[in-house]
């Protein structure tokens, strides 16, 4: 094998492969991470006086865990064959575990910024049993063998010829041609980054201020209102200050405001960048990321639902993100796969034709559930109300502030309460749920396991009821459910969506 390839031969054993020596590299980085475990140990020994020993024990740290790194490096083998991976691994106790081809649902390939400087990415097998120890990874291997492994195994999969690894990763397994459904440029990165406001990084900023007052060499909080006057006034301006609250009150404004946009742009900046959503002849493959680059496939055969997210401002200008739940996604990092992170909806209908999913018309007749959802908020209120009211009548002005907030809650609640709809497709059922951040479902009935009618001593009297949708895969964004329609209307659909799941 030449230099920088995916692995290192074995002499004697031409089958068996190690991982990239760059693993060794990724190592020394991950110390410092590491090394923080030791700072209590360097604290015990400045503390009993013991300064001397401080370096030495440094060093001895740093000797031990560069040589657990390469003992691990070293006892850890693979092997790619025609229908299997097998992997051996551990310095004390050895496992060897063998994945057939068949039971990878998933190839994925992460590149971490050191990892794309070295050339070599992650490559992790997701076999769908259900959690993470079910699956397998390889930490360090070249990028170009990790691709050439991820073509062998879809190549096996679609039922064409494997073509195996070769330990030349100069011969590189033909490719199977993709197509290209959606794309994010720069400008529709930042564009997106504008709608994305967002105030954490203020939260950060804040808190590590806080956290580091004490030792940083000055006394100066720029979330402190009373160190910019101290400021002004030493440089004559504190009467100016004083008569020019109003400027100084929308200049702080401002400056939030601008931190929400930046920390948004940021965010999509670092997280989408070169988003590319291809089709492959099994799977929908989503490659994005700037300083960590991700690349995940969606089996378009285990695709349960779509879930297509807004926001209140941004639906005035008809932008959208795209989420799939996916039976992939189970032990993963996301119960839900962002396919389409910002898009018109004429960008996201081709995506959903690949996964049987179609979007309900301009047209479509919605109904609505019934306003006795809002009775959980309305009952929030009340108890907001009584509370501040109790706290008025101990002589706390505070407690005036429960009623107002009472107020605010319950008018949130009924206003929220229209935003309860669904409608029936036909071979699928759509669901949209919020006002603020509005959410619509799309649900095949396919793909649901289970229909649970529920009701109570509220609803029942109401002849109303509540379905709940058992899909398997789980969301982020909470449990399917229908909740106070009608119980006749309940029934019939509970009765079309086990008969569709029947005949599937």
């Amino acid at each position: 094998m030449s230099d920088g390839a995916a692995a290192v031969m074995i002499e004697g054993e031409p089958h068996w492969q190690r991982l990239h020596p760059a693993t060794l590299a990724l190592a020394i980085v991950k110390l410092g991470p590491r090394s923080l475990n030791f700072l209590p140990a360097v604290a015990a020994l400045g503390f009993t006086g013991n300064w001397v020993y401080i370096v030495p024990a440094i060093l001895a740290f740093l000797l031990f865990s560069l040589l657990a790194a390469w003992f691990q490096w070293l006892r850890f083998r693979f092997f790619v064959g025609d229908d299997e991976v097998v992997i051996e691994s551990g310095v004390l106790s050895r496992q060897h575990r063998t994945i057939p081809f068949d039971r990878i649902q998933d190839v994925s390939i992460e590149q971490g910024l050191i990892s794309r400087a070295l050339g070599i990415a992650k490559v992790g097998f997701e076999t769908g049993a259900g959690g993470k120890e079910n699956d397998a990874s390889l930490d360090a291997i070249a990028l170009d063998s990790a691709q050439a492994l991820r073509t062998t195994i879809r190549a096996h999969r679609s039922g064409e010829a494997a073509v195996p690894v070769a330990a030349d990763t100069s011969v590189a397994a033909p490719a199977i041609e993709d197509r290209l459904l959606f794309a994010m440029t720069p400008r529709q990165l930042l564009v997106a980054g504008l709608f994305n406001f967002s105030l954490a990084a203020l939260a950060v900023v804040g808190a590590s201020m806080q956290f580091f007052d004490n030792l940083l060499p000055f006394k100066f909080n720029v979330f402190n209102p009373m160190d910019w006057i101290d400021l002004a006034e030493q440089y004559g301006l504190g009467d100016w200050v004083f008569a020019h609250r109003w400027i100084a009150a929308v200049g702080g404004i401002l400056s939030l405001i601008l931190i929400g946009f930046a920390s948004g742009v940021a965010t999509m900046f670092f997280a989408n960048w070169d988003f590319r959503l291809t089709r492959e002849p099994r799977a929908l493959r989503r490659t994005r990321g700037l300083t960590t680059r991700t690349d995940v496939a969606v089996p378009v055969k285990r695709v349960q639902a779509a879930i297509l997210v807004t926001g209140w401002f941004r639906q005035r200008f008809g932008w959208h993100e795209l989420r799939l739940q996916s039976l992939a996604s189970d032990g993963g990092k996301e119960n839900d796969h962002q396919v389409v992170p910002f898009a018109k909806l004429d960008a996201i209908d081709p995506v959903l034709d690949e996964v049987a999913i179609r979007r309900p018309d301009a047209g479509q007749s919605w109904q609505q559930s019934h306003r006795i959802v809002a009775l959980g908020g309305l009952i929030g209120a009340v108890g907001a109300t009584i509370g501040g009211l109790v706290a008025v009548s101990f002589g706390q002005d505070l407690g005036w502030l429960g009623p107002a907030l009472g107020l605010l809650i319950g008018t949130g609640s009924l206003f929220g309460a229209r935003f309860h709809r669904w409608a029936d497709l036909g071979e699928q059922v759509a669901i949209r749920r919020g006002a603020w951040k509005p959410k619509t479902t799309l649900l095949p009935h396919a793909s649901v396991q289970s229909v649970d009618l529920k009701s109570d001593f509220i609803l029942r009297p109401l002849g109303l009821a509540t379905l709940v949708f058992g899909v398997p895969g789980g969301s982020s964004l909470g449990a399917h459910e229908i909740p106070a329609i009608p119980l006749a209307a309940a029934q019939d659909l509970r009765t079309r969506i086990l008969a569709a799941r029947a005949r599937s």
